[in-house]
């Protein structure tokens, strides 16, 4: 830790949560790498940093699911080895945690979620005393501000009130004289704004009251606007520790990147920025607001989009063009493809899809947009796309069923000899089309996915996070399909929170915050710091004065 940090570092008295020197490595990857935390008593604290950068990992080691390497965990003035730690010895130590997933069971009451984690009142016979557990929870609810009947359903609950509940479930045997540390993991994620505020509120006066809370989250505007200290990881490492200061979210991004986020966001936006990656030239000439028929290289057009949480987004995908989408969870990502492949109704705006073979048309559902050429790989693969049971042969074919019809019945020999060259051609490892999808790796039921869609030969291919959960290898073979499609004149348009992945496969990316694309950028611009910058500012962010840049060095 540089000397400007270890100055800022709070005193051990002030000490709640103390994490020291902590390294960690997957095989070959390193996710921590020394990386240091120190949390004040009665304070909310912010650990932010950009994807990949550590976070995730130090949670889940704090909560003792992944054992450190090498470092030392210090709770209330108890210290150990990071690498005999546990999740018994995470809740010995007073350690709690509300994950992004509540955990909360929506179709049981409030009263039965919180004793399923502390148990039911019983009486002789193992009777369940409903009414000390209803005047519990009440007693429960009103210490922690939370305006809800013990009775109420979860499932009923607004979402702030929902993330409250697995607070004080979390919190609920925390005594008087025993100060409970808690650890919330991107609790306004998937939260609307004023839902997010309710929140950040409650946790503020939770503080105020001594409760020490660390929030991991990428909205910068909402820790600056609840945290009193920061700590900034960038690759495994801690770069700030920012201990009773104000930041700015330029401060905090610029410690997250190591890029001038005034100068990369003035950069990316200014006029004659985009410069085309490889194909698509026609992506600079386009004018915006035109229709796509005065270009007939443009496959996708979108105009005034809204609906969800998309407002008004504006955007032209061109034949042979690879094209990201970045932007942080509830930005509006998925919703965007999801919109366009006809699954989300919009609200208002404009959707035209140009076939291989005809003129642009709007479409409205999914049937005509899929006959319009327009394909989509879900993010929840296992949920949305895979037939897990059903053998690869049905998973490969189950979009071109009707190609197999016959007089006499389904054509199973040109079925079976389709799949199998699909197998070939896109390096799909299995032992046979007739095994379950279930039996093959998270990467070789990708490549089955992309694959079922690849042989429609689509005009438009819609990828949300195309490789999460992908080996290395397969994570290659997918990209070199992608491309081999781009080549062959497809669109492509792909979602990720993967940066670094949209920098290696996209000619050029945009960024969506709240709803609407802030940024277009490629070539030399294109980098995962840049990208990082252009997410986390928010859009009315005024640039830092040479003052101000120079009293945070």
């Amino acid at each position: 830790m540089s000397s400007a940090l270890a100055a800022a570092a709070p005193s051990d008295s002030e000490i709640a949560l103390r994490v020291s020197g902590l390294g960690k490595r997957f095989g070959a990857t390193v996710a921590l790498d020394g990386a240091d935390l120190a949390l004040r008593h009665g304070t909310v604290h912010a650990l932010v940093g950009g994807n990949g950068c550590g976070k995730s990992t130090v949670i889940k080691v704090l909560a003792g699911v992944h054992r450190a390497d090498v470092g030392r965990i210090e709770v209330a003035g108890r210290t150990w080895d990071a690498s005999d730690y546990d999740p018994r010895t995470a809740r010995a130590a007073g350690l709690r945690f509300v994950h992004q997933d509540l955990g909360l069971f929506p179709q049981l009451s409030i009263a039965e979620n919180v004793a399923l984690d502390a148990g039911y009142p019983t009486a002789t016979g193992s009777r369940v005393r409903w009414g000390a557990l209803h005047r519990r929870v009440a007693g429960l609810l009103e210490a922690y501000e939370v305006e809800a009947d013990p009775r109420t359903p979860v499932g009923a609950l607004r979402p702030a009130q929902r993330t409250l509940v697995a607070i004080c479930r979390a919190l609920q045997d925390q005594e008087a004289d025993q100060r409970l540390v808690l650890v919330l993991d991107e609790p306004t994620a998937t939260l609307p704004q004023h839902e997010s505020d309710v929140l950040l509120e409650a946790v503020r006066r939770r503080a105020d009251k001594g409760q020490t809370v660390l929030i991991v989250s990428h909205r910068m505007p909402e820790v600056l606007g609840v945290c009193e200290d920061f700590t900034v990881f960038r690759d495994g490492r801690t770069v700030a520790a920012l201990v009773g200061r104000r930041p700015t979210e330029q401060d905090l991004v610029r410690h997250m990147t190591g890029v001038d986020p005034a100068v990369s966001s003035d950069r990316a936006l200014a006029p004659g920025a985009i410069r085309s990656g490889s194909p698509a030239p026609r992506a600079k000439q386009l004018r915006r607001g035109s229709s796509p028929a005065a270009d007939p290289g443009v496959v996708l057009s979108v105009r005034g989009l809204t609906g969800g949480p998309l407002r008004g987004v504006d955007l032209d995908v061109h034949r042979g063009e690879i094209v990201g989408v970045a932007g942080l969870v509830g930005s509006g990502r998925s919703s965007l493809l999801r919109t366009v492949f006809g699954e989300l109704p919009p609200v208002s705006g404009s959707v035209d899809v140009r076939s291989a073979d005809g003129p642009a048309r709007p479409t409205q559902d999914i049937g005509s947009r899929m006959d319009a050429g327009v394909a989509l790989v879900p993010e929840d693969r296992a949920g949305e796309a895979a037939f897990a049971d059903l053998a690869v042969r049905d998973n490969l074919t189950v979009t071109v069923r009707r190609r197999y019809w016959r007089p006499w019945g389904m054509d199973t020999r040109a079925e079976e000899a389709d799949a199998g060259a699909l197998v070939d051609r896109y390096g799909v490892r299995t032992a046979s089309t007739a095994i379950p999808l279930a039996a093959l790796s998270g990467g070789n039921q990708q490549k089955v996915v992309l694959a079922r869609w690849l042989q429609r030969t689509p005009s438009l291919l819609l990828l949300d996070e195309p490789t999460q959960g992908v080996d290395v290898m397969s994570r290659a073979d997918i990209y070199a399909s992608v491309r081999e499609a781009a080549a062959a004149g497809c669109a492509v348009l792909v979602a990720s929170s993967d940066l670094l992945e949209l920098c290696s496969l996209c000619d050029r990316v945009v960024v969506l915050r709240d709803g609407r694309i802030t940024a277009d950028v490629a070539g030399d611009d294109l980098t995962p710091d840049g990208l990082t910058a252009l997410t986390q500012l928010t859009a009315d962010t005024p640039p830092r004065s040479a003052a101000h840049q120079g009293a945070i060095r």
